[in-house]
């Protein structure tokens, strides 16, 4: 994570853009009185949204979770998928 202030962001605003993209950093421009802007490429921003929307259902959430470690130990099942297309 990077904090700038709002001058520094304005004239090298490429240069935090391309961080943001390419080196995945979030920049946080500091502003005055307590209004500060993050930047984040949108790779990142609808990651977190995704992850937000996931985590939004605790029962879903759950059991995803259980899902997930049910796997690391080994309780997963192999299935075959059905090609209606085939039919």
């Amino acid at each position: 994570m990077i904090a700038v202030n709002y001058s520094a962001a304005r004239s090298n605003f490429k240069k935090f853009c391309d961080s943001a993209v390419h080196d995945f950093e979030t920049i946080i421009v500091t502003r005055k009185q307590d209004e500060n802007v993050v930047i984040m490429s949108e790779t990142e921003y609808n990651n977190l949204m995704e992850n937000l929307y996931v985590r939004s259902d605790k029962a879903d959430y759950q059991r995803l979770l259980d899902s997930v470690d049910q796997l690391k130990h080994g309780k997963g099942k192999v299935r075959m998928l059905v090609d209606d297309d085939q039919e």
